[in-house]
């Protein structure tokens, strides 16, 4: 997969083009092998919760594989009562994908699930055609996806995590012994040691260079404090809507597909909001349950942007069958990161894709939302039709303004650099000119910037 990350940011190499062309011709076949939870019992003898259906998560690795445009030509639903360590499945529901591969002439199987190096190499042996975990898939797609230099570095070190997992003294040909020759290794060096090794020190350079973007992000994030520019992020499942969400906000033209993980990248544009205050809007990339551990610690750099914002916006697509097991697997990612899914004060939930209910449904979940707390309220959009958008801003603001402070002042009618200021660092809740062409303002600032108004403003009055 690292050939086809794109090593200077520019875009796909011509490398990840030809690796487009030869996903299209070949036939894929989905494989959700699943525990049934009806056979399982855990400690006290309770069934466990329930998720998810098997069906929707079968879908959903679907879309994963079409996402990297493989031919799917069928989908196979496994419901285990448990796991094989050789094979991961039994015997029975290995010989029956075995015989769809042979029958549909399917070249590569992909795995619901996370597979050992082991149960990779024994389904491959046992079913004729190349295998490929969750874990392997979803990397695939973040290597087409990387559209910066940064996204890139991210992907190649989640990458090489993963295949220094990958590598076993069960495959031959990494254990031959190497001489000495040159850099490649020392004396007796098997070729295990050397790829590790090598692995490694990149490994290591890339952490390097990821360090440096950790730091520059800082400075960039400090410089717009002292601005000072909110940071509002958007975070959410993958597909739910976020960058069509970010595009109607911003009137940006941010990639918006009906796709898994059509944003790799992070994007930030500013945003005015109704009363002239001004915060940058962060688009991210989307969550997904059992995102690879390596994939959350290679993007942690980008999801600093989340850590570090005053508002996050927890977009949901709230038309799809397993909206709420989304929106858990989301909070738990939050928690993660060391961000509290449930801090109201810093946190909004967006119900999006309003257009796509019916309107009994919809108004059932307009009702659902009004009856919660005004503090932990839902905000319902529609992204596409950009329903629901006023009230997000109006949200956005509210939750911004806990902790301002309201200052009455009053400025000469010749004072238009105050007023520009006022305009670029606070917002302008009232204004009102006198008769005498005195400009009266109410505004609010951030408290951190109150010495610096009543400095430039000395007649400015804490609103009563």
């Amino acid at each position: 997969m690292s050939d086809m990350i794109p090593q200077s940011g520019a875009g796909w190499t011509p490398l990840a083009d030809a690796e487009g062309l030869v996903a299209q011709h070949t036939r894929a076949l989905v494989v959700g092998p699943y525990l049934d939870e009806r056979k399982r019992r855990v400690g006290n003898g309770q069934p466990p919760a329930a998720g998810r259906s098997p069906e929707a998560r079968l879908d959903e690795a679907v879309g994963l594989a079409a996402a990297i445009d493989l031919n799917v030509v069928g989908a196979n639903l496994a419901m285990l009562a448990e796991l094989r360590p050789a094979t991961y499945l039994g015997k029975g529901k290995v010989d029956e994908v075995a015989s769809r591969v042979k029958d549909e002439d399917v070249g590569l199987v992909m795995m619901d699930c996370g597979l050992s190096p082991v149960q990779q190499r024994n389904l491959e042996k046992a079913f004729g055609a190349k295998v490929i975990d969750r874990t392997g898939l979803i990397l695939e797609i973040f290597g087409r996806r990387a559209r910066t230099r940064e996204g890139a570095l991210q992907v190649e070190l989640a990458h090489l995590t993963y295949q220094k997992s990958r590598l076993v003294r069960s495959w031959t040909h990494l254990e031959r012994q190497r001489g000495g020759f040159g850099f490649l290794g020392g004396p007796g060096e098997t070729q295990i040691e050397t790829d590790r090794r090598l692995i490694q020190e990149r490994m290591v350079r890339i952490e390097r260079e990821l360090e440096q973007v950790k730091k520059t992000r800082g400075l960039h994030r400090k410089s717009r404090k002292d601005v000072p520019y909110p940071i509002v992020a958007l975070v959410g499942y993958t597909n739910a809507g976020k960058s069509t969400l970010f595009n109607r906000l911003t009137k940006a033209e941010v990639l918006a597909q009906d796709m898994l993980f059509a944003t790799l990248d992070p994007t930030l544009r500013a945003l005015q909001l109704p009363h002239g205050g001004k915060v940058i809007l962060s688009d991210t990339v989307g969550f997904i349950s059992d995102l690879p551990t390596m994939l959350v610690s290679a993007f942690r750099a980008t999801l600093e942007e989340v850590i570090a914002a005053d508002v996050i916006l927890h977009v949901r697509d709230i038309a799809h069958e397993d909206a709420e097991a989304q929106g858990a697997d989301v909070e738990a990612i939050l928690t993660s990161l060391g961000v509290d899914p449930h801090d109201n004060r810093r946190l909004i939930e967006v119900w999006n894709k309003l257009d796509l209910l019916e309107p009994e449904p919809r108004q059932a979940l307009l009702n659902t939302a009004q009856r919660r707390p005004a503090g932990s309220r839902p905000v319902a959009v529609s992204a596409l039709t950009g329903e629901g958008t006023d009230a997000l801003l109006a949200a956005i603001e509210d939750r911004l303004a806990i902790g301002r402070v309201v200052l009455d002042l009053i400025l000469a009618p010749t004072d238009g650099a105050g007023l520009h200021w006022l305009y670029e660092n606070g917002e302008i809740m009232a204004r009102r000119t006198g008769e005498d062409g005195a400009i009266n303002l109410t505004i609010r600032i951030a408290p951190e910037r109150l010495d610096h108004v009543k400095g430039r403003f000395p007649g400015a009055e804490v609103h009563a």
